[in-house]
Parts: structure tokens; sequence; C-alpha cells
């Protein structure tokens, strides 16, 4: 059984990437580097973008990194990269988005935390001020809540109400209701001010996985904006790549989210598009999305004579990732390829049939020979020490020939 039907939103179109309904779910990310510096910011969106993410956040939290904003789209327009640049605001985008107009007018959306501006006090002119600069300029807003920065007149207000009930909520429970009212009322005061209803997406990130998919849940049968997935500051590593993947996809298998990020911590001087290539394997895992070829390979155990079936599996992998440039111009639907580098007899030559194509190498006491397996039907067999290149050679002929234009 796949995955739920992605429930109906409005449409959110961020220069040209729809967000919402039957549209695929979209992969972002966002640059770590100081935004004034617009060689490094500029080589990192264009880094980011070439791996697949399709919006790019920067941040711009002073008067250097909104002067930046339009340089570093310059310098992704002239490398023929379209991605859209989504610029992060808290506290001061208000003053920004005035006496900037360049950047307002260069970003193709904006990103507004609502705990981190005056909405929720008696007047909210600078979360209004960034509502009509929106307006103005023609760009959509995600509203993005945070349970680091929650509006803390609302948290006080949801708080005092639990109190006066007969029996009062948790404290994670009245956190979960401010989340949610957080980014609902936020939304219709935007439209209050003339925003429209399908320029807004809504998130409410927090950093526990259960936590999430519980706001989310809420937030989904409570609105039709598209959602925007994400645990907030989700760790280093294998942990935060687990936790993420843990959350999203209960989320995504429920057909809620529309757009998503992973948001791992690098390792010092780590490559930022790791977190890219996490999203697509969370999608792709789903069924949801196709990126680039599966390989299937087994653990390993004592009837495995070698390390060899291990290397060719991991030479097969770089090979399907150093051609994918050239195959997604040249052989459109590769990226749905999954290709079988097996072990030994027990489940090798199931699994082989069970891909596109597949090899079952020998194992402990096996006949030395190599079964090679073309959409599900033994195509030939392999001997000798020139396996991994045959092999190779048999891969191109079938993407030529299945995948041709």
């Amino acid at each position: 059984m796949g995955p739920a039907p992605r429930r109906k939103t409005v449409v959110t179109d961020v220069a040209g990437v729809k967000i919402g309904s039957g549209h695929p779910i979209v992969v972002q990310s966002m640059t770590n580097t100081d935004t004034a510096d617009v060689a490094a910011t500029a080589a990192q969106a264009a880094a980011l973008a070439r791996a697949g993410s399709e919006l790019v956040r920067v941040t711009v939290n002073n008067e250097a990194a909104a002067r930046a904003v339009p340089q570093i789209v310059e310098a992704l327009d002239k490398q023929g990269l379209r991605t859209p640049i989504v610029g992060d605001f808290h506290y001061n985008g208000h003053l920004l988005l005035r006496q900037f107009p360049d950047c307002a007018r260069a970003l193709a959306k904006y990103r507004i935390n609502p705990g981190n501006v005056d909405i929720g006090k008696r007047r909210d002119d600078n979360f209004r001020t960034m509502i009509e600069a929106a307006i103005e300029y023609g760009k959509p807003v995600r509203i993005g809540v945070n349970w680091g920065s929650l509006d803390q007149n609302l948290l006080a207000r949801l708080m005092d109400q639990n109190a006066a009930r007969p029996q009062p909520r948790s404290a994670a429970e009245v956190m979960h209701e401010a989340l949610v009212a957080s980014a609902l009322e936020s939304a219709q005061a935007a439209e209050r001010y003339g925003l429209p209803h399908d320029r807004i997406i809504l998130s409410a990130k927090v950093s526990g996985v259960q936590d999430l998919i519980t706001v989310y849940r809420r937030l989904a049968a409570a609105c039709d904006y598209p959602l925007h997935l994400g645990l907030t500051e989700a760790g280093l590593g294998l942990k935060g790549i687990v936790a993420s993947t843990a959350a999203l996809s209960i989320l995504l298998q429920e057909g809620i989210g529309d757009t998503i990020r992973v948001s791992l911590t690098p390792a010092p001087g780590g490559d930022r598009t790791e977190e890219v290539r996490v999203c697509q394997q969370i999608l792709q895992s789903l069924g949801l999305r196709s990126f680039f070829p599966q390989v299937t390979a087994c653990p390993g155990c004592g009837r495995t004579t070698s390390t060899f079936f291990q290397q060719m599996a991991q030479r097969i992998q770089e090979y399907l990732a150093a051609q994918m440039p050239v195959w997604k111009q040249t052989h459109p639907g590769v990226e749905d390829l999954k290709v079988a580098v097996m072990g030994c007899v027990v489940n090798g030559p199931g699994e082989s049939k069970h891909s596109d194509i597949g090899i079952s190498l020998p194992g402990t006491f096996e006949e030395p020979k190599a079964p090679v397996y073309v959409d599900g039907r033994l195509f030939t067999t392999l001997r000798g020490d020139q396996i991994v290149p045959e092999f190779i050679a048999i891969l191109n002929d079938y993407v030529a020939r299945r995948y041709s234009p």
C-alpha cells in the first residue's frame, strides 16, 4: 500500500515552482554562509541548486545582507541557475524590505517568523509592513512558526485559558495548540492586510519527532494552505537524518506536506548538500518522487566469500552518480532505474529479478559465476576478473535502449 493521496491545498507559485496539491513535493535547503559575502553565498546556493534544492533560503539579517541579495541572484542567473531564492527575516525585516527595494524584488519569497515580529501585540505594524511589501512586489510568504521563538503573548493567553479549565491540559498540549494558533492567526492577519490566500505557506517547526507529527496533523486538519515540513535543529549526522526521516515519513505517508527540508547540523567543513540528498532519498524511498537510480545490495553474511560484492556495489553506485548529470539530459526517466548487486545465491537471483537489471555474485562454496538478470529474465552469466566492467557495459546498453529519448 502506497502513501495516502495528497491532501487538497491551494497552490502557491514561487517564481515558477508550484507548491501544493498534486504538484511534486518540493525539496529546499538554506545557506549557512554570511549572506553579505556574495561570492561564498552564491557558490553555496549554486551547489545546493545543482544538488537538487528547488528553493534556496538565505538569511537577510542586516543591511549588508540585503544589499548582497540582488548580486547573489544575478550571480546565479549568470550560471544559468533559476532556483528561487527565499529571504529569511527576523526582527528587522520590515525595515530591510522597505529600505532595500532591490532586495525585496530579487527575492522569490519571504519567510516571516511571527514570534520575532510584533504580531500579537496591540499594534502589529512591523508584520503588516512586511505583508504590504509582499503584496507590492507580488511575492508569496511562508509564515514560519518555531517553538524556540513562539509568540509569547499568544502562549501566555493560551496558558491562562488552560489554567481556567476544570481539567487543564499538559504544558506540551498547550504548546502544540499555540503553534497551530500562531500559524493560523498570522495567516488570517496577512489576508486581512490584502495578501491573497494562494500566496501563503505555513510551517510550525519543532525539534521533537512526536511533537512535529501532532502539530502538523492538527495544522493540516485546520486549513488548506500548503505546508512546509521539517524538524527545526534536527541535529548532527545520523541523529539528524534518522529523526528527520522518522518524522517526515509518517506525515508524508499520510498525505501531509508540500515542501520539505532536513535541517542537518553539518560537520566542520562538511558538505551542506547532504541535507538535499537526504530529502531526495526520503521522497524516493516513499515512492513519492524519483531523483536517481537506486542500487539494492545485500548486507553480507557468512555466505559471502569476500568484500568484492560490497566494492562492486559501491563502484556501481558511484558510476551511476557520475553518469546522472549527463543521463538526466539524454535519457529521460533514468532516475527510476533499479539495480541490484547481490552477494550470494540465497536472495541474489530473486532480488535481481525484481530489479530492472541485477547481478548475483557467487558466495561461499558456490560455482564462480555471476548470473545477470534484465527485466526479470536471465540475460547472461559472467565469469572471471572482468565482471565489473562487463556488467557496466550491459548496464549502459540497457539505459541506452530503455531510456532512449
